[in-house]
């Protein structure tokens, strides 16, 4: 059983790895937009019944590409604060294009993500090219 992990900097390695299909990546992505979007909406209309359904389509996406794409479990539920903040951080990193080096970085060790279909990124490259 691999020892707990200790400090954000290492977590955050680990969670990229967690992401590495583009597609769950994109999945989180919409996710999380929605989820904010829908945040923004309940505290706008005074709605307080839109948190719920910001958490739902938050988690929904994210959840659903760990389970049914990348075959891994979310990383939230062992540590739910810092995979709240990646969401974001990685979110932010893609919006302006900068995730490639931070993924290349965590696969750099020679480390794999758990899921059963985890791919580093320069294996995705080989494998998209047969």
């Amino acid at each position: 059983m691999p020892k707990p992990i200790q400090t954000y900097a290492e977590f955050w390695p680990f969670y990229l790895r967690e992401h590495s299909l583009p597609i769950t990546r994109r999945f989180h992505f919409v996710g999380t937009s929605l989820g904010v979007a829908t945040g923004i909406a309940a505290i706008v209309t005074g709605r307080a019944a839109l948190v719920p359904a910001a958490l739902v389509a938050a988690y929904g996406f994210a959840w659903f590409s760990h389970f049914f794409i990348e075959r891994n479990k979310p990383a939230s539920f062992k540590y739910p604060l810092w995979s709240f903040i990646s969401d974001f951080r990685m979110a932010g990193l893609m919006a302006v294009g900068q995730i490639d080096a931070h993924l290349e970085r965590a696969f750099a060790s020679g480390e794999q993500g758990t899921g059963a279909n985890s791919l580093s990124p320069a294996a995705q490259q080989v494998h998209q090219a047969r």
